[in-house]
């Protein structure tokens, strides 16, 4: 399976501008599907179905489990064993994780029908889906075809979104302009604001860390994926931060966009209990308002376990940290773009990369006229 991906791959890069597929209304509908930026689990649930038709096609795509029996396929391990590292090595605009952990695909209890994902958001998505893959159960020899216009697709759109990406960054100016702390703040705030914001603080904390590393010799562990569960990665949070040379985790950071509540108090606890080695301080940073009772509460625990939580408001800890160290607020905000630019698209978007960059340029531009 591995090497029908990589031949399509090396066919669809050389014929761009080409169609895969004779179908004009299927070449139009797998456009859609790769181009929707608010659901992509369908590409990858096509491709590995799509895998499977090739390599045997007596299989029925609607049934993407072996436990419906008789030509049924193991849409998820082909989707994490083949798909995934695919998609990764090309740096397709795909999730980043197994379509097959999205509530709409995690829950078939039966071959698939159109109106099983009626409820499913957009579900104009799933009934394109549902089309192409009609399409291919009636034309088997098509699979291949059809594949080959998913992987042309995702190699045009990567290719714009670099294109507008660089087009973005070239505007952005070089000139030694310097936004101040609070023009900084103003310009996260704006950010924050956009749809699909909640990796953000993990990028303003980490950025802040790696501004100011050289002084305080402290430094962030690599970032995990952002929907990556605390147990599978064994994290203790979001971000956590070691001494330089050491290899222990000081200080640990939860990342939360919505209100902090008791019982997320006393996850972090469990988590500072059951850790193999003793933290000094653990810090919840919220874009939420903060409830008194809950800052009290986590107060109560220093006494109890040894180990300092913390409640601190997102805006609020970056707003004092530029004002401290307000001869490094352009590095911060420059590690922040990377750190942006840097995350897969399922992390943070194309659209909400662009809104940086076009919220930087603004706000450049404004304090030059």
């Amino acid at each position: 399976m591995k090497k029908i991906l990589e031949e399509i791959y090396d066919k669809a890069s050389k014929r761009l501008t080409k169609s895969s597929t004779k179908d004009e209304a299927i070449a139009q509908k797998t456009e859609s599907i790769c181009r929707c930026n608010k659901n992509k689990a369908p590409i990858r649930f096509l491709m590995s179905g799509l895998l499977s038709k090739i390599k045997d096609p007596t299989i029925c795509l609607y049934k993407p489990y072996s436990a419906f029996g008789e030509h049924s396929y193991t849409g998820r391990s082909n989707d994490e064993d083949v798909v995934q590292p695919f998609i990764h090595k090309y740096s397709l605009p795909c999730n980043s994780t197994t379509a097959y952990l999205t509530p709409a695909f995690r829950t078939i209890e039966k071959p698939l029908t159109k109106d099983f994902f009626n409820k499913c958001r957009p579900k104009e998505v799933y009934y394109d889906m549902m089309d192409v893959l009609d399409y291919v159960e009636q034309n088997p020899n098509e699979a291949y075809n059809v594949l080959a216009e998913i992987i042309r697709f995702l190699i045009i759109i990567k290719n714009e979104n670099r294109q507008r990406i660089d087009q973005l960054l070239q505007e952005v100016k070089n000139d030694g302009t310097e936004l101040s702390s609070e023009e900084i703040t103003t310009l996260l705030i704006q950010h924050l604001n956009c749809n699909g914001s909640s990796r953000l603080p993990v990028l303003i904390i980490a950025a802040a860390y790696q501004a100011v590393q050289d002084l305080t010799k402290e430094q962030c562990k690599p970032l995990y994926a952002h929907n990556a569960a605390d147990s599978q990665t064994s994290a203790l949070g979001d971000i956590e931060i070691m001494i330089e040379g050491e290899d222990f985790t000081v200080t640990c950071y939860e990342m939360k966009k919505k209100k902090v509540t008791a019982d997320d108090i006393a996850v972090c606890k469990s988590k500072i209990i059951s850790a193999k080695a003793k933290i000094d301080n653990y810090i919840i940073i919220t874009t939420d308002k903060i409830d008194f009772e809950v800052i009290n509460l986590a107060k109560t625990y220093y006494g109890e376990i040894g180990v300092e939580i913390a409640v601190l408001d997102c805006i609020g800890f970056i707003n004092h940290f530029l004002h401290f160290f307000h001869r490094h607020r352009t590095k911060f905000l420059n590690n922040y773009q990377e750190l942006l630019l840097s995350e897969p698209d399922s992390s943070v978007s194309q659209p909400l990369k662009e809104a940086f960059l076009s919220l930087r340029r603004v706000a450049e531009t404004d304090k030059n006229s």
